[in-house]
């Protein structure tokens, strides 16, 4: 992905690295990629400790997935945190950038996010969270929370590498700010209380409407002429990446579907794709009664 260097709006990022909560805790109330799933992943096939690798290198998800020519990371420089950090807070800045006159034609109001950029574990307005469940929206301070470390997790622990695919993490999480702002986050958690039965099935919607939205923007990336060979394959290969199916399978051997809470990973896929498609987030209705 082409982009500017210099980073994006100082404004939108929190910069919280070298603070933050003893690592342990976890976030009650963010919504997240694939928060507390891959954590507990991590712990299964490592055996509780979380320091070995997470997925065997005999496995066929972590074969195959570099595009042609390998795969284009950070560069990185004399500093390669100061380079991720900025690739970050440009994405960020840009995903906001592409939402904020689309809210403007509908009459709708937009408030900017922020992105909160942590390490091993920080204080929300959800609680306190640990890196442990990865990338999260927090509703509650309308914050994006990103411990730089996934980064580095998502090629060795998900086979999922590449600056777009980091890309489309960010941009799935701003969907989720998206959401807030619409008052779709809200309805779906009181409809969650209310219909507990329910409740794994309208998280896999706002799941994969994130999804969707993430696509809208890559959409935006394309229109702009930003994107680079192998960027939609990165971002395909992280959406599958995080799949109920493919994670649950990993760490049990089994998959479940009614206990799905992200989709699947032709789900995630499928819906990425379909926002990509025309960038209209009108094509992003996960809600109608089958539309997953």
């Amino acid at each position: 992905m082409r982009w500017n260097r210099r980073g994006g709006r100082s404004s939108d990022v929190v910069d919280a690295r070298g603070g933050g909560l003893r690592p342990g805790v976890a976030v009650p109330g963010g919504i997240g990629l694939a928060g507390v799933i891959v954590y507990l992943l991590i712990q299964v096939l490592s055996g509780g400790g979380g320091s070995a690798p997470a997925f065997g290198v005999d496995d066929p998800f972590s074969q195959g997935v570099q595009p042609p020519g390998g795969t284009r990371g950070i560069p990185a420089g004399e500093d390669p945190e100061r380079d991720l950090k900025n690739f970050s807070t440009y994405v960020f800045s840009r995903t906001l950038n592409t939402w904020a006159p689309i809210f403007a034609a509908s009459g709708e109001p937009f408030a900017r996010a922020k992105v909160v950029l942590y390490r091993g574990a920080v204080s929300t307005g959800c609680g306190g969270a640990s890196s442990a469940v990865g990338p999260f929206y927090c509703p509650a301070d309308q914050r994006v929370y990103l411990d730089l470390g996934f980064y580095g997790d998502m090629e060795r622990q998900l086979g999922a590498p590449g600056d777009f695919a980091w890309a489309y993490v960010i941009a799935h999480e701003v969907g989720h700010h998206v959401q807030q702002q619409l008052g779709t986050g809200d309805q779906v958690r009181r409809l969650q209380q209310e219909r507990p039965g329910e409740a794994n099935d309208l998280s896999v919607r706002i799941e994969l409407q994130a999804d969707c939205y993430a696509g809208v923007w890559a959409h935006s990336v394309y229109a702009a002429g930003d994107l680079e060979d192998g960027d939609v394959r990165e971002a395909t290969t992280a959406a599958a990446a995080v799949g109920d199916d493919r994670l649950q399978r990993r760490a049990t051997g089994r998959v479940n579907p009614d206990s799905f809470t992200h989709g699947s990973s032709e789900q995630r896929t499928e819906w990425f794709n379909r926002g990509r498609a025309e960038g209209d987030p009108a094509d992003c209705d996960t809600f109608s009664p089958d539309a997953v």
